[in-house]
């Protein structure tokens, strides 16, 4: 096994991906209760008792809330920024077994090496990650990459360049501007923070950062984070109708609640 990789749910009822080397077994994010994780780990032929780490990307619940069930699994590792940590930290009965980077720096786990990058959105530090497996150098197990990029309210020349230099690509398209104005259930402020530069990417603004960042290295891109009132399959698709002089590469749309199945890195 080089690397694969899942998508074991998004939306905004929760966010987590399974990543997989030879000598690592991580999450992303884990915005399910630890029991729904088992659940879904299950379906995939993992356990939550063979997760080596969590890597979280912010605090918000729909990617942080796996967390409270890890009291009886003390040996996973979760890694995250001392803001992200300490915002978690302060709804906890017990102290996992916290990894503290900083925002901006690169770290290997095991064979894995981490980029953690800035993003912006409403959290208390909010990152993106890339992971890296292999050597550049190495004809036999070249480097490959994932970038998970799920919330953010706009994209920064370094979260461009962080895509453009991954082999996978997983970026939120959470909402439909025309849906999201003709939405009753969200107040105007709510709106505003979403569509604002600190909420979530339009169908519109993935597109334009992917069209500016495309690469000839991509295998796969995923679109994830659909917002289930004011996004629709239908309207993401209609989006990216057109995308192929410049996305040469399988596109998955991942439905609200869905997942995908694994795939492996050339």
């Amino acid at each position: 096994m080089a690397m694969r990789f899942c998508i074991l749910g998004s939306g905004s009822a929760g966010n987590c991906a399974l990543l997989e080397t030879e000598n690592a077994r991580v999450l992303v994010d884990a915005g399910f209760s630890a029991r729904k994780l088992g659940q879904l780990l299950a379906a995939v032929g993992c356990a939550l008792e063979k997760i080596d780490a969590i890597f979280v990307t912010h605090e918000h619940g729909d990617h942080s809330s796996g967390i409270k069930g890890l009291a009886k699994l003390p040996a996973i590792q979760v890694f995250a920024n001392a803001s992200t940590a300490r915002a978690i930290q302060a709804g906890l009965e017990f102290r996992p077994a916290w990894q503290i980077f900083q925002t901006g720096s690169r770290f290997r786990f095991r064979d894995l090496e981490v980029h953690a990058f800035a993003v912006p959105h409403d959290a208390q530090e909010p990152v993106g990650f890339r992971f890296v497996h292999g050597f550049e150098d190495d004809l036999f197990a070249p480097a490959r990459s994932i970038s998970w990029i799920t919330d953010l309210g706009h994209a920064t020349d370094h979260v461009r360049q962080h895509v453009h230099l991954s082999d996978v690509v997983v970026v939120e398209s959470n909402h439909c501007s025309e849906l999201l104005k003709a939405d009753t259930k969200r107040p105007w402020p709510v709106k505003q923070r979403i569509c604002g530069r600190h909420g979530h990417l339009s169908n519109q603004s993935a597109r334009e950062l992917l069209q500016s960042a495309a690469s000839e290295r991509w295998q796969h891109v995923y679109l994830t984070h659909l917002s289930r009132d004011c996004n629709s399959l239908e309207a993401v698709q209609r989006t990216f109708a057109d995308a192929s002089p410049w996305l040469r590469c399988p596109l998955s749309i991942v439905a609200p609640g869905g997942g995908t199945p694994f795939f492996q890195l050339q």
